[in-house]
């Protein structure tokens, strides 16, 4: 029996209609590069048609039923108030419905062992709910370069590899790749601004911006990459790496949390 694996979603509105979703790359990536089986987790779901509250997702339900929480990248950012900044004017594009679901989840399934793996927005994701802060504009900040991707390129020319990222000597990372730097794709607005307490860093882009973190000393896998490992990841050594590990972290917290049944509601 595959792992289940919980897949974040977005929540948007597409032709008056609120939708809750992943762009189907993520989905694969969990499928075949983790061999898990992916499940949607939704945001806050609202009653857009009725005189009713928001129903909210139970974070220990949802832990209770996954072995994994994989945290998918986005085009909307992580709302500021949550790292004690104001929005930009204009506001940037967000998803509060996401944050309200994603940011209780991460510490949530951190403290239990659930293993855990965020790339782009999960990734800042996951700094924020530790206590770290973000870049709204990384590309205005003095010394740093613009991380986004070309938009008048095709798909293949904007995920394609553009700057190499230096590998932590002795981290996850590094083992994984067994180098110690990297070539990675580029497509972020946003980055870390202060790295939350107590994380370890991964890997490192060349202007300074950190691009891969763990939270060491903790039960069960976790990591956070900036970059997007999941497209055509079957292409590049580290991302099948990458992959591979957290469904091998996933089958084990399966296969212990059924040996145990008290791990379901113990953590």
């Amino acid at each position: 029996m595959r792992p289940v694996i919980g897949v974040i979603s977005d929540v948007k509105t597409i032709n008056g209609q609120v939708t809750h979703g992943v762009t189907e790359k993520y989905i694969y990536a969990v499928a075949r590069g983790a061999q898990a089986m992916p499940v949607l987790i939704p945001g806050t779901i609202s009653a857009v048609d009725a005189a009713m509250a928001p129903e909210r997702v139970v974070i220990e339900e949802i832990l209770d039923l996954v072995d994994g929480i994989f945290l998918p990248g986005s085009p909307s950012n992580v709302g500021p108030h949550h790292y004690g900044d104001r929005p930009h004017d204009p506001p940037l594009p967000a998803d509060p419905h996401r944050d309200d679901i994603s940011l209780p989840l991460i510490t949530a399934a951190l403290k239990r062992g659930v293993p855990l793996f965020g790339v782009c927005r999960g990734f800042q994701e996951m700094n924020v709910a530790f206590g770290g802060t973000l870049f709204q504009k990384l590309y205005e900040q003095e010394g740093r370069f613009d991380h986004r991707e070309d938009s008048t390129l095709d798909l293949n020319g904007q995920y394609a590899p553009v700057h190499d990222v230096a590998l932590t000597p002795g981290g996850l990372l590094a083992g994984l790749a067994g180098a110690e730097t990297w070539r990675v794709n580029s497509l972020h607005g946003q980055g870390v601004a202060t790295l939350a307490p107590g994380l370890d860093v991964e890997a490192k882009a060349p202007d300074g911006t950190i691009e891969a973190f763990r939270v060491p000393n903790t039960p069960g896998f976790n990591l956070a990459i900036q970059w997007h490992p999941e497209w055509r990841f079957w292409e590049d050594k580290l991302s099948t790496g990458v992959f591979t590990a957290f469904g091998a972290a996933a089958r084990l917290y399966a296969e212990e949390r059924r040996g145990n049944p008290k791990l379901k509601a113990t953590g």
